[in-house]
């Protein structure tokens, strides 16, 4: 498997922000972090290993991005306002620098899905819809959609656009609802054992649905819990299936 490490000082968050990528070809499939991790996670955990036979056989190209969490929402001392910035910073990140990277790395026609689980899959799905003018869709595994449950009681105008569980009910864009509505490639995964929270998935879900918008959802059983296991299951299952 191609392996390349490159990075750059990103403009949005005044720092050096790394990157990973694997493979040739395919479409663009780029990682967020959970939690606090960092953009070599998902190799960590034998991720890569997991997805080698569709990344050597060209079906796709991956990507890997740093979080900024620690930086965010998981730091401690940090006020909630200026948490919030902080994480419009990263959005303008992906935005503006990591997708013309895999624009410039693959195509100006290669489809880009998102992808994470858990913290990450938060960041995915609102990112996609955010931008799906330049994002194709997402996979989204374990995940809670609601920025609340990170946010310790802080809440004001820029979370709330941050939540999809808050801004998707009340988005009244057609434009960007009939975006969104184009996508074949909107996942929500999910376990039922521990530490999952299969009756997030579902009420975004929900919302969803009120929308008009079509998507799948898929709750696995309680033998599946919030954990890497349960993820190099799922995401290979489904590239093999949906993709």
């Amino acid at each position: 498997m191609k392996r390349e490490l490159s990075g750059w000082f990103s403009p949005a968050l005044q720092k050096e922000m790394p990157i990973a990528s694997y493979g040739d070809y395919g479409f663009a499939l780029l990682f967020v972090p959970t939690a606090a991790a960092d953009y070599l996670e998902y190799e960590r955990f034998q991720m890569m290993e997991s997805l080698a036979p569709f990344i050597d056989s060209g079906k796709m190209k991956v990507f890997s991005i740093n979080s900024i969490n620690n930086e965010s929402w998981l730091n401690n001392e940090m006020e909630g306002a200026h948490k919030a910035i902080r994480q419009n910073q990263f959005n303008e990140y992906v935005f503006n620098e990591v997708i013309p990277f895999i624009r410039n790395s693959t195509s100006a026609e290669t489809p880009i899905i998102l992808c994470g689980a858990s913290f990450g899959a938060l960041h995915s799905m609102n990112l996609f819809l955010k931008r799906p003018d330049l994002i194709n869709g997402v996979i989204a595994m374990s995940g809670v959609y609601d920025l609340t449950e990170y946010t310790k009681g802080y809440f004001d105008e820029q979370v709330y656009f941050n939540s999809p569980m808050h801004y998707m009910p009340n988005l009244a864009d057609h434009g960007i609802l009939e975006q969104i509505r184009k996508s074949n490639h909107i996942h929500i995964l999910t376990g039922s054992g521990a530490y999952e929270d299969p009756n997030g998935s579902k009420a975004f879900a929900s919302v969803l649905y009120n929308k008009g918008i079509n998507y799948e959802l898929d709750v696995w059983g309680e033998e599946w819990k919030h954990d890497w296991p349960t993820w190099r299951a799922m995401l290979p299952l489904y590239l093999e299936t949906r993709f």
